[in-house]
């Protein structure tokens, strides 16, 4: 049901490749919780949101705003162009100005 013979939609990665050495706002987290003599066993399973495949915060950012960017400026851009050549910009003002 719902693979079609292709397998599995998705694989679930092993743990052990999930380390935060090297990922700086992980292990000031971890640095932080030691300081109050505490420890978080699970903050390895946030490693994954900091692959460089994610992209930088910068770039999340980047696409959530832009996402849509260039197809809205080309409907934009086409619709302006459609009334321009329809005569259609009018809005019913019968060229009276406010």
């Amino acid at each position: 049901m719902g693979g079609h013979g292709h397998g599995a939609p998705y694989t679930v990665p092993h743990y052990s490749q999930f380390k935060i050495d090297g990922i700086r706002e992980l292990e000031e987290v971890q640095s932080e919780l030691a300081k109050r003599g505490l420890k978080d066993p699970w903050i390895r399973n946030e490693a994954w949101r900091y692959h460089p495949g994610f992209g930088t915060k910068w770039l999340k950012a980047r696409k959530l705003f832009f996402r849509g960017f260039p197809l809205g400026l080309g409907l934009t851009i086409a619709t302006v162009a459609f009334n321009k050549l329809t005569g259609g910009d009018d809005h019913g003002h019968n060229g009276e100005h406010h």
